[in-house]
């Protein structure tokens, strides 16, 4: 059986030699592995919500940021490879989802609340300045992924709350719409994914303006950059501190064990500065120069990416096309002449009828934890955390089989509860604005949990 990984790449800049040893050259690296099936897609619409005000850097950028994985390596024979917003199917998905996303989920997300956070902060309205496409990132996000029922999804610690909602949402579409339509996606954190410095020591990033270019600039801008690199006073013939200099960081990730060695001792032993400068460059241009010529190359004939892309996703809407007229179908919106009146049982209710339920969810630091939801998505209790995820299994399912002591919460603030089993807070309700909301959200609690109660016990008869 084949794992299905995918990655997306925004395209909102020029890649830099981070960009390169950070992501792209392990990406590829992994999709090479056998029993891979890998995704790549330029995530040109994700773009959009941070460059609406300059497109000719988008368009630029989806060409570079082709050009940069295809020079690097990635084999679009191998993989699939594609264009975001050449697959129609990803918004019409984003669409779907966002019909059954709650809007507090999306209150939740880290990149809205900071935002919000900075305006109060300024005291500004809290929404200034935020658009839709930030708000609702995270189920464009999640279209990006369950489209293609990827099954892991390499990403950086500031995604996972991402992931964490892609998750809760596959599952409550596949609760409503009564099937395992969507896989729950895996995150994956790389923790061995080499961080490059940049020429100040800082994180090399665009934002620190401390980069050094991959292959823009050829080989003169890439020594220019690397002679630009902090270093301390030791002057020749002083013994250096490799281990927390950044620029044998820099060298480390681009040699093997033995050659990295040699130049940490040289390092040791009195090597100049400008000398381990000249070494570090002569090392990138022998690993990147055949990289950079294919890349000239390519930059040189935007109709051959083009074919690429096209190509890549010609793939993958083979994928997508059937899937979506799939859940167009589950959702109702059929051909005409596919209608038929809907099922009912007795007393005229219908078959299949929504219902409170779980879900489960890892939170940002790693803990698992659980909501009880009402039919219409609100949000009734959340779980404390805990370490294991069978051990909120098992506080799941009491929930639904044994007594829980609701109570009013006399240790937090406002109008509040928690549940109980055997005595030990298993769970909260969120704060109500006065004690008669309280118990009216208990009361909901209540029943949500008794109607869990009666359908395990008529499935168990």
């Amino acid at each position: 059986m084949h794992t299905r990984v995918l990655t997306g790449i925004t395209t909102s800049g020029t890649p830099h030699l981070g960009n390169y040893a950070g992501a792209i050259r392990p990406a590829i690296q992994a999709s090479e592995q056998p029993g891979v099936d890998a995704f790549f897609f330029l995530a040109d619409y994700h773009a959009l919500i941070k460059t609406t005000e300059d497109p000719a850097r988008v368009a630029r950028s989806r060409l570079e940021i082709a050009a940069t994985w295809l020079a690097a390596g990635l084999d679009p024979e191998r993989v699939t490879f594609y264009r975001q917003s050449d697959i129609p199917e990803i918004p019409e998905l984003c669409w779907l989802l966002t019909c059954v996303t709650p809007k507090g989920l999306m209150n939740r997300a880290h990149a809205y609340k900071a935002s919000v956070d900075q305006n109060t902060a300024k005291g500004v309205d809290p929404d200034d300045g935020i658009s839709m496409g930030l708000f609702s990132y995270p189920v464009l996000m999640a279209a990006d992924i369950l489209l293609f029922n990827a099954h892991k999804v390499p990403v950086g610690r500031d995604q996972i709350q991402h992931l964490e909602m892609a998750r809760d949402i596959a599952q409550r579409f596949n609760h409503i719409y009564g099937a395992d339509y969507f896989v729950l996606p895996e995150v994956v954190i790389a923790e061995d994914v080499a961080t490059l410095p940049g020429l100040d020591g800082r994180k090399m990033s665009k934002s620190y303006n401390n980069t050094i270019p991959l292959f823009e600039g050829g080989a003169s801008a890439l020594r220019a950059a690397v002679m630009r690199i902090v270093t301390d006073s030791r002057q020749p013939g002083e013994p250096k501190d490799a281990e927390n200099s950044h620029l044998y960081t820099l060298y480390r990730a681009f040699a093997p064990a033995d050659k990295s060695g040699a130049f940490r001792k040289a390092l040791e032993d009195g090597m100049g500065w400008g000398d381990a400068k000249q070494a570090l460059c002569e090392l990138l241009e022998a690993d990147l120069a055949q990289m950079r010529e294919r890349y000239v190359e390519l930059m040189g004939r935007p109709e051959r990416i083009e074919d690429i892309l096209m190509a890549g996703a010609e793939k993958a809407r083979k994928l997508a096309i059937p899937f979506i007229a799939r859940l167009r179908d589950a959702v109702g919106l059929r051909r005409l002449v596919a209608v038929k009146p809907a099922a009912t049982g007795q007393g005229g209710k219908k078959a299949v009828a929504r219902g409170p339920r779980f879900v489960s969810f890892r939170d940002e630091s790693g803990s698992f934890r659980f909501r009880l939801l009402a039919a219409d998505g609100e949000e009734l209790l959340c779980s404390i955390p805990y370490a294991d995820p069978k051990a909120a299994g098992a506080v799941m399912r009491r929930m639904q089989s044994e007594a829980v002591d609701l109570r009013d919460s006399t240790q937090q603030q406002g109008a509040a509860f928690v549940a109980l089993l055997d005595g030990e807070e298993v769970a909260h309700g969120p704060h109500q604005a006065d004690a008669a909301a309280r118990d009216a959200a208990m009361a909901r609690v209540r029943a949500a949990l008794d109607a869990l109660a009666q359908a395990m016990r008529d499935s168990a008869s």
